[in-house]
């Protein structure tokens, strides 16, 4: 099979195709309109069982998520946790937890969490989930259980086509050095490390970072501060395409409101800062770098207000998403799927 079959855009003639699974009822595909993302897939009568669908349909489903990197399910009246993780492990029997993370989310289920639990007001800015780690799901599914009243949407962008706007230059220094991000867990501005590590042994979390390859220091008042050198890039394990895919832009002080930052460096080193992103050989990034990667992701993004009973399955490699702010109340739950590592390969 061709891997970069799947990379070319839709003849202007195919809009939409059904697909049948095995003596059940059909259902129909239905690529972007504008410029990718996400494709939709919608009932062509009530009562489809979706779960079943994705099952006998894997092959299908595959290819359209290779090929927009976002698949959109409407339609198919799907709630709570248990909801999702029915969909979830009829197409991926490994699912993951959301160990090292870096936001707060409170676990449903097994393997079913809230959505970032930021302020209502805030917007989470676009990233690939897990990109600071070095190992990440491939796979990521989102269920609307509850949408906004106004806002929430979970917006998209194609890191294919961010990677492609990053100029050369500085594409090629990330690549070369990759990322290094540093932490300080706690000190009221960012997660404990017991949250970040889901452990109050602090044994295991060395474990974890040993194993991961992620540099730890204790310090004074049983605080953390972690180092680890992550990709920037990395190539999609199935179609070869590059994709930008680290979160640098996430944790350099510039994504700090002016005030904020400089009330911060007043106080403290640039390596006690909650958490920051360096080249991966410990320079600093120059602001004016983290601004082009900002307006990469600004010129490729895409939002689809979500209703309620919506399933969205992204392809974390290709396609980065966030959230806008929202009001009125909104649940939108996540699970994470199929594990992928740079040091098993996917690394430049």
């Amino acid at each position: 099979m061709n891997v970069h079959a799947h990379h070319h855009p839709a003849p202007r003639g195919i809009r939409r195709r059904t697909v049948a699974s095995a003596g059940g009822p059909a259902v129909t595909i239905t690529p972007p309109t504008a410029e990718r993302l996400p494709a939709t897939v919608t009932a062509d009568a009530p009562g489809v069982d979706l779960a079943a669908w994705l099952a006998a349909s894997r092959e299908p489903l595959r290819d359209t998520l290779l090929r927009h990197g976002a698949v959109l399910f409407r339609g198919f009246g799907i709630s709570g946790a248990e909801g999702l993780e029915r969909l979830v492990l009829a197409v991926s029997p490994e699912a993951m937890n959301y160990v090292y993370g870096s936001t707060p989310r409170t676990r449903e289920m097994r393997q079913v969490y809230t959505s970032t639990e930021y302020p209502a007001s805030e917007s989470i800015p676009m990233h690939n989930e897990l990109a600071y780690a070095t190992t990440w799901p491939t796979r990521l599914w989102f269920l609307s259980d509850k949408a906004a009243r106004t806002g929430g949407a979970t917006p998209l962008a194609d890191s294919r086509r961010v990677y492609e706007r990053i100029p050369r230059e500085v594409r090629d220094r990330f690549a070369a050095q990759g990322v290094m991000y540093v932490r300080n867990y706690g000190a009221g501005m960012d997660l404990s490390w017991q949250q970040a590590f889901e452990t109050e042994d602090p044994a295991e979390v060395e474990r974890f970072c040993t194993d991961a390859g992620i540099e730890f220091t204790w310090l004074p008042g049983r605080r953390l501060r972690t180092r680890q050198v992550a990709q920037a890039v990395v190539r999609h394990p199935v179609t070869g395409e590059w994709s930008w895919f680290n979160q640098a832009h996430l944790f350099h002080p510039a994504g700090l409101p002016a005030d904020v930052r400089g009330s911060l460096l007043e106080t403290l080193d640039p390596v006690e800062l909650p958490r920051n992103a360096l080249y991966g050989d410990g320079t600093p990034i120059e602001d004016e770098v983290i601004a082009g990667i900002n307006s990469a992701f600004a010129a490729e993004y895409r939002a689809e207000a979500w209703s309620d009973g919506d399933v969205l399955l992204i392809d974390n490699v290709l396609t980065a998403h966030g959230r806008q702010p929202y009001t009125g109340p909104r649940k939108v739950l996540v699970a994470m799927a199929e594990p992928a590592s740079s040091v098993t390969g996917g690394e430049r």
